[in-house]
């Protein structure tokens, strides 16, 4: 594994980490304890450390899954989850966004993890009215004092007039990390987020880097998803034109006998933002497949780390 600095305070994380939205029950499947065991320890086989998960990935149910599995050596991990969001039901969210309600979400999130600190956590795709709330980042800036709370984050929304707004700003509200889509199929935020997390010295996590597994190279035009699963729910039309373009790509830059989804990983982790890139993984193959990327790395990051 390769190691990266996180944020001005230079915390040694994994460059690949595990995204856990699917361990919440939203692309379905639902998992028992045995499962989600099984690919954290895929993590410590492959030095994987980062783990991102958050408060409304099955009403707790990732957090829960991921504390218990990160419970016999939890100080190896950098956790990452988020807040403003409770579950109802597949894609159905309350928003909850005031100071008090955040405080009761972290206290909820620290016994879901079964841990006394966060170290990263997240404004979870929040619109700018509750981005604009000095009264909520007042309060995080007493946990963080506390040490419940390592450093804030800022998850972005996809939605780019929102996203676009927040970025220049999320160092002004206390932030040290950002969290945005980045993929070869989305390019957008080279031009309108990393910049300002170069200037303002945010560790930059890049979700959803194999474009809701469309770069992995396994969908073709036509592909259906079962019930369930979040991915029915973009329509048929933009399902295939996501099949389409993933095929283009993979025919002119992927490399012949390079497995895609690693290219996919591996492109993402090449841009001077980008600290870590958290894939989803359904099984220990497919996390061990993702940690590969690293071996596609040839050239020196302005982030890496030497080897301990």
């Amino acid at each position: 594994m390769l190691y990266r600095a996180f944020s001005q305070r230079r915390i040694r994380v994994s460059a690949v980490g595990l995204g856990t939205w699917q361990f919440g029950g939203e692309w379905g499947q639902d998992y028992r304890q045995s499962e989600v065991d099984a690919v954290v320890d895929a993590c410590r086989e492959t030095g994987i450390t980062v783990i991102d998960t958050a408060e409304c990935y099955g009403d707790g149910v990732s957090e829960r899954l991921v504390g218990a599995a990160v419970a016999p050596d939890r100080e190896r991990w950098f956790l990452a989850t988020k807040f403003g969001h409770r579950y109802r039901g597949l894609g159905e969210r309350d928003q909850l966004w005031s100071a008090e309600a955040v405080k009761r979400q972290l206290e909820s999130s620290l016994r879901n993890l079964g841990t006394d600190y966060v170290d990263l956590y997240q404004f979870h795709s929040g619109d700018d009215e509750h981005f604009d709330n000095d009264e909520l980042w007042e309060m995080l800036a007493r946990e963080v004092e506390r040490g419940r709370i390592r450093q804030i984050g800022v998850s972005l929304t996809s939605r780019h007039a929102v996203r676009d707004s927040q970025a220049p700003r999320a160092a002004s509200v206390g932030a040290e990390g950002v969290q945005v889509v980045y993929n070869r199929l989305d390019r957008s935020a080279e031009e309108t987020v990393f910049p300002f997390c170069l200037r303002d010295g945010l560790g930059v996590l890049a979700r959803v880097p194999l474009a809701s597994g469309f770069l992995s190279g396994k969908y073709a035009p036509g592909v259906t998803f079962p019930e369930g699963d979040y991915r029915r729910g973009l329509g048929r039309e933009k399902l295939d034109a996501l099949a389409v373009e993933s095929a283009k790509i993979r025919e002119a830059e992927v490399p012949p006998g390079v497995p895609m989804a690693a290219w996919a990983v591996a492109w993402c982790l090449k841009n001077e933002a980008v600290a870590c890139v958290i894939p989803g993984a359904r099984n220990p193959d497919q996390l061990r497949a993702n940690a590969a990327a690293i071996s596609l790395l040839d050239s020196r990051h302005p982030l890496d780390l030497p080897a301990e």
